[in-house]
């Protein structure tokens, strides 16, 4: 058996969440024999005791990576959150341990666009409120309050990847698609940009949001803006619970002045399928209320699948870290023949002079190396033209200001 099979063979990699089977499948198919699946998100103390001797963890939503967590960790060298997300995880606790985090940005865009496209269509002709009436006996045979797609405004915030692919499945439909966004973005098909979000409102008979969650986008939609909206619009949130302000649309649905709406996300979501889901709009037969599922598609899992676990065993077996979202970005060339060190540590000064230093004094002749920071930390790849061992290793370590190193043989 070679060296580099014995060293996979000692990693361990822990999945949790049910994630699709790709996943596995390439770690196994790379030669990772230590895989433990779980179909569920796990309690604090399971979780701890799983990662005590983990090196690599897959996710998704409901798992919290937290300091807490880190620290019953010792030997987590990588997070994959395998979604579009990671608010989940500590980001900044992540970098200080010398971890980095890697997401799946694009995989299921296609997904909840398609989804946002469908509930348009349906909120536009007034289907829920009809639906829901016919599962009581009712027959609300009528025309009013029921429209065509085409010819109407679609005003999305954030014009990102779920944004553009929205607006050109919109324009193919005859609608008009205006953006916000807070950079300067390259509009797609003929969508126009708007100067402010305000503006998009007063124009738009579709509203949806495709924002991140940071302390910016909370509450983009509140009591003191929603009445901007033209009358009788359709408010669509799939992008994070926190962006809409739940009174301020409830107050606004009793009003008649919102529509309709779809909201896939929420403040507070049930922690498992077995919990009892609570929100003041559950009333509102002309409301879609659906359980996180933008990015819920087979397709789509099959592909976060794939995307997450080939960044995580690129970072296990080679050292690149692109497609990091908390971590020095270096993109390395393969990783044949010569031992390669890695070395995570706070970024300050004399650190690259103090690990050359080491290597001159035990005659390790370098044959290539890669230097990248990232706010507080750094991160330096260097490949030698001699075996390394495990007493170089442990010198490494010793530099000052060392958060994590190890060795790919």
């Amino acid at each position: 058996m070679s060296q580099t099979s014995i060293h996979k063979s000692k990693i361990k990699v822990v999945l949790l969440e049910g994630l699709h089977s790709n996943a596995p499948q390439l770690f196994k198919d790379d030669g990772y024999t230590q895989i433990e699946c779980y179909d569920k998100a796990l309690s604090d103390e399971e979780l701890k005791a799983v990662l005590a001797d983990a090196n690599f963890v897959g996710i998704r939503s409901r798992t919290k990576i937290t300091l807490d967590i880190l620290n019953h960790a010792p030997k987590l060298a990588a997070i994959g959150c395998f979604c579009i997300g990671t608010n989940q995880v500590d980001l900044a606790a992540a970098r200080s341990h010398g971890v980095p985090v890697f997401n799946a940005p694009f995989a299921n865009t296609r997904s909840v666009a398609e989804l946002v496209l469908g509930e348009m269509l349906l909120l536009i002709r007034g289907i829920p409120e009809k639906n829901a009436a016919a599962h009581r006996g009712q027959w609300l045979k009528t025309a009013k309050g029921s429209h065509e797609a085409r010819g109407k405004t679609l005003g999305i915030v954030g014009y990102g990847h779920i944004g553009t692919q929205l607006g050109l499945l919109a324009e193919s439909l005859g609608m008009q698609v205006i953006f916000f966004d807070i950079l300067k973005k390259l509009s797609l098909g003929n969508a126009q940009a708007v100067a402010s979000m305000e503006q998009l409102f007063a124009q738009a008979n579709i509203v949806t949001f495709h924002v991140p969650e940071t302390p910016q986008t909370k509450n983009l939609l509140n009591h003191e803006n929603i009445g901007l909206l033209k009358d009788e619009a359709i408010v669509i949130n799939a992008s994070r619970g926190s962006v809409i302000e739940i009174p301020a649309l409830v107050k606004a649905l009793q009003q008649k002045k919102v529509a309709g709406a779809a909201v896939d996300v929420f403040p507070v979501e049930p922690s498992s399928n077995q919990q009892e889901f609570l929100s003041e709009l559950i009333p509102f037969d002309n409301v879609i209320l659906t359980p996180h599922i933008g990015g819920s598609t087979l397709e789509a899992q099959a592909n976060i699948g794939i995307e997450v676990a080939e960044k995580l065993i690129h970072y296990s077996n080679n050292g690149s870290t692109i497609g990091a979202v908390n971590f020095p970005q270096v993109a390395l060339p393969t990783h044949t023949g010569n031992y390669r060190l890695l070395h995570v540590h706070k970024n300050k000064p004399g650190v690259l002079s103090q690990i050359n230093e080491l290597f001159s004094e035990e005659s390790i002749n370098i044959t290539a190396q890669y230097l990248q920071t990232y706010e507080d930390i750094g991160y330096v790849v260097t490949d030698i033209d001699r075996e390394s061992d495990e007493n170089i290793l442990e010198k490494l370590k010793l530099i000052p200001g060392t958060l994590r190193s190890r060795i790919l043989y």
